[in-house]
């Protein structure tokens, strides 16, 4: 009597899981596509159009890159943007950063790049921060740790002869300013390191539920860690 709902990403036609799913009699696998660039664009134009709102061209590619592909999801980020706009003639880049960005998200996320960057000053400058404001150590390292399986498929297509500024612009909801940082990024990290990686942050995550005291503690020496893998 219980129905059991599986949600995955882009899973392909050889997935063991979709064939599973796709070839048992008690299941049904069920394609959600989301938005692409194209489509979104669109949806930008007339929702900003029908508010009689103008959009620079640098802001609506910012925009753009801040939405994903959830229609429903886009929709209601768009119509914060007009609600903050009400009154003016013009979307500006700084109306898109001051409504769609998260302040507290783009502090981790800022962390993360660092560490994976192995930009020691962004890390040392960053981490306190989330510390102060009580962020959860399991969840720091968490967005670490979604952040290496985001970023083991790019790495595996630029070691596949994509060019790196390619597999990046491939990557749907990332932030505009945080392209050239994934694109460095890249450059220290293969798949074999980033699988490896991804391991260690699953077993670092549990740890810090385990030990909760000691959770502070942990993500940092785990973001040193990351930081000192990237340089080398």
């Amino acid at each position: 009597d219980t129905t059991v709902v599986i949600e995955a990403g882009d899973l392909a036609r050889s997935s063991p899981l979709r064939g599973l799913c796709e070839r048992s009699p008690r299941a049904m696998a069920l394609p959600c596509y989301a938005d692409a660039a194209r489509d979104l664009g669109e949806v930008v134009d007339e929702t900003l159009r029908a508010a009689g709102l103008r959009v620079e061209r640098d802001a609506r590619a910012a925009l753009l890159a801040s939405l994903g592909g959830d229609r429903l999801a886009t929709r209601s980020e768009l119509a914060k943007l007009v609600l903050y706009a009400h009154g003016r003639s013009e979307v500006t880049i700084e109306d898109i950063d001051a409504v769609l960005s998260d302040v507290s998200g783009l502090a981790l996320d800022a962390v993360v790049d660092a560490a994976f960057a192995a930009d020691a000053p962004a890390l040392e400058a960053g981490w306190p921060r989330l510390h102060a404001e009580g962020m959860a150590p399991s969840t720091i390292l968490g967005a670490a740790l979604r952040h290496a399986f985001a970023l083991l498929p790019i790495c595996l297509e630029v070691e596949g002869g994509k060019p790196a500024g390619v597999a990046v612009e491939s990557w749907r909801g990332l932030h505009f300013r945080r392209k050239p940082l994934i694109q460095r990024q890249l450059q220290r990290w293969t798949a074999e390191r980033m699988t490896a990686l991804v391991a260690t942050l699953q077993a670092r995550v549990l740890e810090t539920r385990r030990l909760p005291d000691l959770g502070p503690a942990i993500a940092a020496r785990t973001l040193l860690e990351i930081a000192n893998a990237a340089r080398r």
